[in-house]
């Protein structure tokens, strides 16, 4: 029975639920309770029953950030493949519109905080475009090494190839991979030990200082497009970690689920083991992951 259609589901339904995992996680090993299991959810529904205001030096640029940035996770969404079932949309070289689609997210909430005119937004919005022009690279070259390693340039083909395979000999290369796709996934997600998600100091944030004027749906809109990002960030690394194990297309999913959710257990373990990097150790960071993903795709092309 064909399951394309299951992922994209699950990622729109259950993608609020990472960010309750991880803040349940951090609440456990600091010893609390801890806020609802599905507290994203309610505070999506509370932002949408409200009204958005606008400041007077905004333009049309700052309301259409959000929508740009949440099609762009949309679509991209369609993109990842999960648990050895092909991707609702693929074909030849749409590993290449898979980053495209994660870069306009980045220039629509960028060009939107410049937007403003607020000096703490354009400093993250400077921070921002930093981190991404060295994130980029190590994305880029994790998935060419992925793509030389497989031969398919289509992600769906790629993490299948990986499936048949099933870690069977273990190659090198995908240690490298995994390792710095990680790395990747922290990044881009805002997570400690690169930004802290929580914190309400504007010096020391990237991501939340570039969103302090949205209010409403508007603000709902970001943060779902963000818990979108982590979702299909973790999708793709768990597709590479963890293979399809089983012949049934609904258990290989389940597994594949249960590999995201242990993802976000994960990050909430660093967040609560790990302090927040320096500001100017996290570009030695990136380079260290660009560096490991180079040499992936060097071992490639043995």
């Amino acid at each position: 029975m064909n399951f394309n259609w299951l992922p994209p589901l699950l990622g729109l339904v259950l993608a609020p639920l990472l960010l309750g995992v991880i803040n349940r996680t951090k609440a456990f090993f600091a010893g609390r309770k801890g806020q609802p299991l599905l507290q994203s959810y309610f505070d999506l529904a509370r932002l949408l029953r409200k009204g958005a205001v606008y400041s007077s030096t905004t333009s049309w640029v700052f309301r259409l950030g959000p929508l740009i940035g949440l099609a762009a996770m949309f679509t991209a969404l369609q993109l990842v493949p999960m648990g050895g079932q092909k991707s609702l949309l693929h074909f030849t070289g749409d590993v290449v519109l898979f980053c495209g689609l994660l870069a306009l997210g980045r220039f629509a909430t960028i060009i939107a905080a410049l937007d403003t005119g607020s000096s703490f937004e354009g400093m993250g919005a400077s921070r921002e475009a930093f981190f991404g022009a060295l994130a980029e690279p190590a994305l880029y070259l994790s998935l060419a090494a992925l793509v030389r390693h497989t031969g398919w340039s289509e992600l769906s083909a790629s993490l299948g190839v990986l499936s048949e395979r099933n870690w069977v000999d273990v190659d090198p290369s995908l240690v490298l991979v995994t390792v710095a796709l990680l790395a990747v996934f922290l990044v881009e997600n805002c997570r400690i030990p690169v930004d802290d998600p929580n914190t309400h100091l504007e010096l020391t944030m990237i991501h939340e200082v570039m969103v302090l004027d949205y209010s409403g749906p508007d603000f709902a809109f970001i943060l779902y497009g963000a818990a979108l990002k982590m979702w299909i960030l973790g999708s793709l690394l768990i597709g590479i970690v963890l293979p399809a194990l089983s012949s049934s297309a609904a258990l290989n999913v389940g597994f594949s689920l249960l590999g995201v959710l242990g993802l976000a257990v994960l990050v909430g373990i660093i967040e609560s083991v790990m302090a927040r990097l320096r500001m100017i150790v996290v570009p030695q960071l990136l380079v260290v992951a660009s560096a490991l993903a180079a040499t992936a795709l060097l071992l490639g092309v043995r």
